[in-house]
């Protein structure tokens, strides 16, 4: 792979583990930053000796602060910034992985961060988080996913609060809402993620796939076709 500036790629032991790296600008997400996560996932897919990955921000000010506002709203107009991003279709293809995937999440996880958290699997927080989508008081709305994946998440009405009011939830809020799975001291973020990743890199690649396969399609079928798709993948996978 070439050179990357803003994410960092380790693999290690079945494990993948992204690092959105860009410290001194609260992991800002950038054209380039999309860039270097498009082709990493888009590589890390067809490695079949990577069973889960996480994604996790690098420093202390948090796992990604939203879109890096320098050079988003200085584009020539919000729109034209928008279908740049958009050549790559990072949300779909962090969607669609077949690998589990985990959000390690601490500090500011605004706009873009919380749309990136929502495409993992599992979203463990630091009890130091602050999420938020602060669109409208940018005059602008989520445009990767923030308006769809957050209610799926946790309901229309907290949705709503949300994102209608720029409010910001804290860690307790968060798990209470059911917008990240776990939450832990700041301090057992890297261990309690780490020894997540690593049982579930222990069970076996196919099934796991299988398993994330038809909670995710089966969501989105008719109760009779997502047993059906149930029982074909338990047929395949039954030895």
């Amino acid at each position: 792979m070439d050179a990357f500036d803003c994410v960092r790629c380790e693999v290690r032991d079945g494990i993948a583990w992204l690092t959105l790296d860009r410290p001194l600008k609260a992991n800002a997400y950038s054209v380039r930053m999309r860039d270097e996560l498009h082709e990493l996932l888009d590589a890390l897919r067809a490695v079949d000796e990577v069973h889960v990955i996480v994604i996790r921000g690098a420093g202390d000010k948090g796992f990604c602060g939203g879109a890096d506002l320098s050079e988003f709203l200085t584009a020539p107009s919000v729109l034209q910034a928008r279908r740049i991003r958009a050549l790559r279709d990072l949300w779909t293809l962090l969607r669609t992985m077949p690998q589990p995937t985990i959000a390690a999440l601490h500090g500011h996880v605004l706009g873009s961060g919380v749309e990136i958290a929502m495409f993992c699997d599992l979203r463990i927080a630091a009890d130091d988080v602050v999420i938020g989508l602060p669109e409208m008081s940018l005059g602008i709305l989520p445009g990767a996913g923030g308006t769809q994946t957050v209610p799926r998440s946790i309901g229309l009405a907290h949705a709503l609060d949300l994102l209608l009011t720029d409010r910001r939830l804290d860690a307790d809020e968060a798990l209470a809402a059911g917008l990240v799975t776990r939450c832990v001291p700041r301090a057992a973020l890297a261990d309690t993620v780490e020894s997540l990743a690593r049982r579930l890199a222990g069970f076996e690649p196919a099934v796991l796939r299988a398993a994330k396969r038809a909670l995710h399609e089966g969501a989105d079928l008719p109760l009779p076709q997502a047993l059906r798709l149930e029982a074909r993948l338990a047929a395949v996978h039954a030895t």
